[in-house]
Formats: structure tokens, C-alpha cells, sequence
């Protein structure tokens, strides 16, 4: 299989990540501490599962090593940045935001790893960020002005965070296999999401979630030891055969999967996820993503 076709496959796949992150959010947790303890907690027992299963391969060195838990802490840095804002903003307008980190992947590959990126890519970058903006711009109905949702700053610092991931994950399994990758990058993970979230609230929620059956450990389950750990993985496979450029502009793709899941769900039942439903919001929702991908596809030219 093609690393474009396996980076298809693991966009496709994040966006249902989102979509169930979101569904938590939405439906059961009171508390922005509450998922990303869930998830520093999975995560933290996949990375030490996959380590013991796997071992310390002979190719694993200091340095590469440090790349693979350098990308972690970084994704786990963005992840935690972009959780906190799905407690308050619509899926389908932060993610696609979140996912401008191909501008920054790219950026940063061309000064860390020599890679070269053309004009029609330059062009996509512009068109990326131009989409962000205009995602993110509200109508104040008194004042009748535009303004960005202060959102805006946090999602690109965490796209930025994301976008380091990516290219420091590259550097990784260009020296380590996929799987070793994959554990060490989990361990980090985790461990910056109980860094962050380990706290007496979102224990007790967590708690209560056990004692009462809640469906949202069945939710974060799924979610966290299959299906994003699928996706991560896919990503890695890429990277590994791709170069980190176009692989992340091609991950970049979940923000169409991620609009067109979360609207089509809040047209089948109403008030799903929170999400808005006119016809105008809607239409800047669409045409928004469209200018994003479209972005996405100069960038991987």
C-alpha cells in the first residue's frame, strides 16, 4: 500500500477520534480535565504494553529515541490544547483549524530535515491559513463587526505543537521501526496528559464513571485503545515512507472527514455534538474546509 493511501486511511480514521472525543465532551463529562485523563491513562498503558511486547530494538540510540519521546511530549502538548477547546467550541470548527499543522510541518521539515517545498506549496500554505480565518470569524450582532474567536490563537499554537510533532516523528522512524516508535511516543503522550490532568475532579468523574457503568468508558475505550491508536499508527507507517511534508498535508484531509461527519450526525439528530445546523453555518462550515483542503492539496503538490 501507498503511503498516500495509508495517510487517506488514517485521516479518515482520526476524524471518528474527533468525533467521539467530542461525543464525551458533549454528553458526559462536566469537568475539561475529565477526557484527557481518560486518555493519558489508556495511552500510558498502551506505550508500556507495546514496549514490553515489542523490546528495545539494536537500531533504538539515545538520539533516536529522544526524537520518538520529543514527538510524543509535542503531540501531547497540542492534544492537550486542543481537548480543553473542544469543552467549549464546535468539532467542526476547531479541527479544521487544528489542522493548518501541515503549514507548520512543512515549514519546519525544510529547515530541520532538508526537505524542499515548492511554489504550488507555498500557495497551498496561504490558502490553508486563509481557511482558519475564516472558520474562525465570528458576527457580533451588536457591534456588526468581525472579529477571531479567542480560540484562534490556542488551536494554532496547537496546530504548531502538532506540526513538530509530525516532523520530529519522522526523524524517528527513520531510524526506529514503526512499533517501538509508536510505544515510546504513546509513553510520552500519556504521561503529558496525567502531567496535566491528574487532579481530585476529574478523578472523582472518572470514579463515578466506573461505579455507575457510565457509556462513556465504553466510548473512550473504543476510541482511545483501538481506534486512535490506529490512526497513530497508520501515521507513523507514512511517515515512514513518505516524506513528512506531504504525509501531513495529507493527514490534513480529517478536517473534511471531521465537518462532514459531525454535520451529517447533527442533521440526523438535532442538537447532536452541539453543532449548529443552519443553512448559513453550514455554508461557512463547507466552504471554509473546502478552502483548507484545498490548501492541503497545494501543499502536497
Amino acid at each position: 500500500m501507498s503511503w498516500i493511501a495509508i495517510a487517506l486511511v488514517a485521516a479518515a480514521i482520526s476524524a471518528v477520534v474527533n468525533i467521539l472525543d467530542k461525543t464525551v465532551i458533549h454528553r458526559y463529562a462536566t469537568s475539561p480535565l475529565t477526557l484527557p485523563l481518560l486518555i493519558g491513562i489508556s495511552q500510558t498503558a498502551v506505550g508500556l504494553s507495546v514496549l514490553a511486547a515489542v523490546g528495545t530494538p539494536p537500531e533504538a540510540t539515545p538520539q533516536a529515541a529522544g526524537w520518538a519521546v520529543g514527538s510524543g511530549v509535542l503531540f501531547g502538548l497540542g492534544g492537550q490544547l486542543l481537548i480543553r477547546t473542544l469543552f467549549t467550541q464546535e468539532v467542526s470548527r476547531a479541527i479544521p483549524v487544528y489542522q493548518t499543522f501541515p503549514v507548520f510541518a512543512a515549514l519546519i521539515a525544510v529547515v530541520l530535515l532538508d526537505e524542499v517545498v515548492t511554489t504550488p506549496q507555498w500557495a497551498g500554505i496561504g490558502a490553508t491559513v486563509a481557511g482558519a480565518v475564516a472558520l474562525s470569524v465570528r458576527t457580533d450582532a451588536g457591534y456588526r463587526t468581525l472579529f477571531l474567536h479567542r480560540s484562534f490563537a490556542v488551536l494554532m499554537l496547537a496546530s504548531l505543537l502538532t506540526g513538530a510533532a509530525h516532523v520530529t516523528g519522522k526523524a524517528a522512524v527513520s531510524e526506529l521501526p514503526v512499533l517501538y516508535t509508536h510505544g515510546l511516543r504513546m509513553l510520552a503522550l500519556g504521561a503529558v496528559f496525567l502531567a496535566f490532568n491528574l487532579r481530585a475532579v476529574p478523578l472523582r468523574e472518572v470514579a463515578g464513571f466506573v461505579r455507575t457503568r457510565s457509556p462513556a468508558l465504553l466510548f473512550v475505550g473504543a476510541n482511545e485503545l483501538l481506534i486512535a491508536n490506529g490512526s497513530l499508527l497508520l501515521t507513523l507507517w507514512a511517515l515512514s515512507l513518505g516524506p513528512v511534508s506531504l504525509v501531513s498535508a495529507l493527514i490534513g484531509t480529517r478536517a473534511l472527514y471531521v465537518v462532514l461527519y459531525s454535520t451529517g450526525l447533527a442533521l440526523v439528530w438535532k442538537g447532536a455534538l452541539g453543532e449548529e445546523t443552519s443553512p448559513r453555518s453550514v455554508a461557512v462550515k463547507a466552504g471554509s474546509t473546502a478552502l483548507i483542503v484545498a490548501g492541503v492539496a497545494g501543499v502536497a503538490l
